[in-house]
């Protein structure tokens, strides 16, 4: 009689994982020689991990990851590319994250650096840290309809609050006036407070060029890079390989 009635009470007081595991314990007869301490400790378990997932969960769909299934533990070291693998797996920890550091991926065209990048905000969201992916040549023109339509306050806020930004696709087209000033605002306000990664065919060495204007450039660059980890990739696509090797499968000519 009392099985109805504490699920309905556990559901009203939304704890969802501690009525799943009522249910589910009342139906394994291994179960009846539990204390209560054992029973209440179970329930709780369960709830602990139903309000993680679901966490990370509403994480995951905030951070719009372009790879949503890209995970670190899937990454592919064998692929001559030149990735870092200590390097990579001390970014895995998500330290530099949680000390507000910067993080430079770049590298020709089919390198997996989106890949790379959606891993370790994958990651992040699994560690209760907030993301954002943007490609930056959309971000930019999202940016400059905001301002017309008065929604810039709060994207801009939305940008700066996050533990992780990715700006995915640096370059290399040059910016203009009020791409530099939304920029620069950005990297001013996470600066010291929240970490950026950015992924780029090219090397860092050529983005004081694409910024198109001396001060702004030392000054953006000055607070993206001085603390910033690098992983320069190199190699031929990727998508090449695999599509050749589909190819092959398929018993067609690579």
């Amino acid at each position: 009689m009392l099985t109805h009635p504490t699920l309905d009470q556990l559901r009203q007081m939304k704890l969802d994982g501690m009525a799943e595991a009522f249910v589910d314990l009342q139906a394994q007869d291994a179960t009846a020689d539990l204390s209560h301490a054992e029973w209440l400790g179970l329930l709780i378990d369960r709830e602990v991990v139903t309000r993680n997932t679901r966490r990370f969960q509403t994480r995951m769909r905030a951070a719009k990851l372009r790879h949503i299934g890209a995970a670190i533990e899937d990454v592919d070291f064998r692929t001559p590319r030149k990735l870092d693998r200590a390097l990579f797996q001390q970014l895995a920890t998500g330290r530099w994250i949680k000390d507000a550091r910067n993080l430079m991926i770049t590298g020709p065209c089919g390198v997996g650096k989106t890949w790379l990048a959606c891993a370790l905000g994958q990651k992040a969201c699994r560690d209760n840290l907030t993301v954002i992916y943007q490609r930056l040549p959309r971000l930019f023109a999202d940016l400059d309809l905001a301002h017309g339509d008065g929604r810039f306050p709060r994207l801009f806020r939305s940008l700066v609050k996050a533990d992780l930004l990715i700006l995915d696709d640096w370059g290399p087209d040059r910016l203009n006036a009020g791409q530099r000033r939304d920029l620069m605002e950005i990297v001013e306000d996470r600066h010291g407070r929240g970490s950026i990664l950015i992924t780029s065919q090219l090397p860092v060495t050529a983005w004081h060029d694409v910024i198109d204007e001396p001060t702004f450039a030392d000054a953006i660059l000055d607070r993206l890079v001085h603390n910033a980890y690098r992983l320069e990739l190199d190699g031929h696509s990727m998508r090449r390989s695999t599509d050749a090797t589909e190819k092959v499968d398929e018993g067609l000519p690579a």
